[in-house]
């Protein structure tokens, strides 16, 4: 509470009024922290398709690709997704127009895509038993 009385306190001795300071740009508009048109939407529902989310987020530019990504051994959702634009200006437009929005009765989340890490190779030294099951080397208490 005293934090909010010191803030409005500050406004009101400065020497700019409150709609003028209101009338200011945005900041954020100016400096985009995207690099790629390319969006990851989390919070995904698992009925939420391909179709829905282009659906969804077309409004906000010209879509290269709208992709849910799908579990492969059950074939639902995994509860997120990748959206990718023409423009990185379109991109941002869609993030800050969709962000914290309902889809499917779900709030989604749209932050920029990372790209993806490097995987390790399989380890070729381990083949599986004659029953099927790998062994484990793990030594000492693993609880």
């Amino acid at each position: 509470m005293a934090f909010f009385s010191s803030i409005r306190n500050a406004l009101a001795r400065s020497s700019a009024s409150p709609s003028a300071f209101l009338s200011q740009p945005c900041l954020s508009s100016f400096y985009s922290t995207l690099t790629a048109p390319k969006l990851f939407i989390s919070g995904l529902s698992r009925v939420t398709t391909d179709e829905k989310l282009q659906e969804a987020f077309a409004a906000f530019g010209n879509l290269v690709e709208a992709k849910v990504i799908i579990d492969r051994q059950s074939g639902r959702s995994k509860g997120f997704g990748f959206v990718t634009y023409e423009t990185i200006e379109e991109a941002e437009k869609a993030r800050e127009g969709m962000n914290a929005k309902f889809l499917d009765g779900w709030v989604i989340f749209v932050d920029p895509a990372r790209p993806r890490e490097p995987r390790a190779p399989p380890q070729q030294g381990q083949q599986p038993s004659e029953t099927g099951f790998r062994t484990n080397k793990t030594v000492g208490w693993c609880g």
